[in-house]
């Protein structure tokens, strides 16, 4: 069997940037136990399946298909950025003609559609609630507000706004200690976020984050959709703004356009790199 697979650089214009996911397209139906083989295999935080969702259905012509995300580890609930590889695939590789594509997924209907030189996301926009904690504390730095998703199970940890953007880029953190401090199943995403800084040399931006998740096999993410998905909604709210501009302060980086809509879903934009274009066969 051959399977056509990319790799593309998510929420970047650089190769070797961004976050990275490989996307596969499915002529034919895939014996379950190899999605999560071919995502093993690849070792990169998603791989994203694309499957036609009927028999006459064309990469280059249909406009709706099958969306499915997996770890290294397990099948994912949602993911932005290999979905955004995935629209990339279909809209420069196979020259999708369509103004917008349609994605039936585990967490509904999501539509990616070509914005001059970005590809924007219509996601779901999940809010946040706020968390007592008596020892909120990442390290020894100070933890200005604790946020919790139920909709993702992830925890927003926002540090104090008297730190730089360098002080979240340098912080090392280790996945069994997040495993060892978390064990109940209530938290699988961990959001460590920042207020953006109005001068210095990165200003422009309105937040920083990074995105932890070993409880699913990835001690970082280095650039996440689904992520931001909770963020716009607890920044918009905290700055007043449906119009933000994120970075993600991993060590590959990168930038998100943010719009928050008023029917209770968000529009996130970004740029891709296709780094390679190959088969798996087997």
């Amino acid at each position: 069997m051959q399977i056509p697979i990319f790799t593309v650089d998510a929420f970047t214009n650089r190769p070797f940037s961004g976050n990275p996911a490989a996307v596969c397209l499915l002529e034919n139906d895939l014996g379950e136990d190899l999605h999560q083989k071919i995502a093993t295999e690849m070792n990169l935080s998603e791989t994203a399946f694309i499957r036609k969702l009927h028999p006459g259905d064309d990469f280059a012509k249909s406009s709706c298909f099958g969306l499915r995300w997996f770890t290294p580890a397990n099948e994912v609930p949602l993911c932005g950025h290999a979905t955004l590889a995935a629209a990339a695939v279909l809209f420069h590789v196979q020259k999708n003609t369509n103004s917008v594509l349609t994605f039936v997924t585990l967490s509904g209907e999501l539509k990616a559609r070509q914005v001059e030189d970005h590809i924007v996301l219509d996601l779901p926009l999940y809010l946040t609630y706020p968390q007592v904690s008596q020892n909120a504390a990442v390290g020894d730095m100070v933890v200005q507000d604790l946020r919790y998703s139920p909709d993702t199970r992830k925890l927003l940890v926002r540090l104090s706004d008297a730190y730089e953007r360098s002080v979240l880029e340098e912080l090392q953190v280790s996945a069994q200690c997040f495993l060892s401090a978390e064990k109940t199943g209530k938290v699988k995403g961990l959001i460590l976020t920042l207020k953006g800084n109005s001068s210095g040399k990165h200003k422009g931006h309105d937040f920083y984050s990074r995105y932890f998740v070993p409880w699913y096999g990835v001690l970082e993410d280095p650039v996440t959709g689904s992520a931001h998905a909770v963020l716009s909604s607890y920044w918009s709210e905290q700055l007043g703004k449906k119009e933000m501009l994120a970075f993600q302060c991993s060590r590959r980086g990168g930038e998100l356009k943010i719009s928050v809509r008023n029917d209770g879903r968000v529009d996130i934009a970004g740029q891709i790199a296709i780094v390679l274009k190959g088969n798996l066969t087997f």
